[in-house]
């Protein structure tokens, strides 16, 4: 190949490459007014334009992108952003691990060994990879997608090739999930929800970050967070939470992604998530039962080489 033909084609080559990133942008460009707004519903008066305002509001000075799902019975309250976009689920896909392993327990008739009670409590209140694989291995697709298929997350697709933590999820989906964790429902026995929330809520201080930003004392949290950096739209963080007293029982999912570094993600979400429980619980109590880690980690998760 000549110099010159080497030149157009590295011409042609980045003129590919432009191909790939400008329609998004210039698709993006005309609906840039039209950019996804917090949508609420309430029975309780004036309560979905407050947390409406006050989401938005919360996101305002935000860059990334951000989606939402908030539901709380107790006021028929549901907000939603973006509820339908897909997110590599990092950590977070560790609740739908644990539900499947008990689910299937279920229809087995059986308990957990204590092999597997070590691994759960293992994965869900340290986030520890190696026990999340051997579940995953142990449960396989098949099972895997009989506990996604029976709990109606049908937007839910297993990561491939053992790469659990790029398993694609929506906030719809995680929604449904939390669901199934705080109610009563004929997937999970309420034997294996308690279970679920008792390790949710034991999750380790370095860890409990997120949606638990802002709590009253008066409610009690269980947690699930997840964070992941690609070469592709930056670092993912996630944050899963259900919340329970104060004559409530609400849960919040915030999955986010472009964020510059895990910690801006956690902002971000800890931002919404202090607007929705001051509007949801509205408090004096100086005493915070909960306070979120100054420090947030979480354990790397495996995904391909390239990233």
């Amino acid at each position: 190949m000549t110099p010159r033909t080497s030149s157009r084609a590295g011409v042609l080559a980045a003129a590919l490459g432009a191909a790939v990133l400008i329609p998004a942008v210039t698709a993006a460009t005309p609906a840039a007014a039209a950019t996804p707004a917090v949508s609420c519903t309430s029975a309780k008066a004036g309560l979905a334009t407050k947390l409406k305002k006050d989401i938005t509001a919360a996101l305002a000075t935000r860059k990334g992108t951000v989606a939402i799902g908030l539901y709380d019975p107790s006021t028929n309250t549901t907000c939603t952003l973006r509820a339908t976009s897909s997110y590599d689920s990092a950590s977070t896909v560790k609740v739908t691990v644990l539900a499947t392993l008990l689910w299937d327990a279920k229809k087995h008739n059986r308990y957990l060994t204590d092999r597997e009670a070590s691994l759960t409590k293992a994965m869900i209140t340290k986030s520890d990879n190696n026990a999340t694989t051997s579940l995953w291995k142990q449960l396989g697709l098949t099972k895997i997608k009989g506990f996604l298929s029976a709990a109606q997350m049908t937007k839910t697709v297993p990561g491939a090739n053992g790469y659990w933590g790029l398993t694609q999820e929506n906030v719809t989906d995680e929604q449904k999930l939390l669901k199934l964790v705080t109610a009563k429902n004929s997937v999970l026995s309420d034997n294996s929800r308690a279970y679920i929330l008792k390790l949710m809520g034991q999750v380790i201080s370095s860890q409990r970050w997120g949606t638990p930003a802002g709590a009253p004392s008066s409610v009690s949290v269980h947690v699930k967070n997840g964070w992941l950096q690609r070469s592709t739209h930056g670092w993912r963080v996630h944050s899963l939470g259900t919340f329970k007293g104060a004559g409530h029982d609400y849960m919040i999912s915030v999955l986010t992604q472009d964020n510059s570094t895990m910690s801006y993600g956690v902002t971000t979400i800890q931002n919404v998530a202090k607007a929705i429980h001051k509007d949801l619980v509205p408090t004096t109590s100086a005493t915070a039962l909960y306070t979120p880690t100054s420090r947030p980690s979480e354990a790397t998760v495996a995904v391909p080489p390239q990233g």
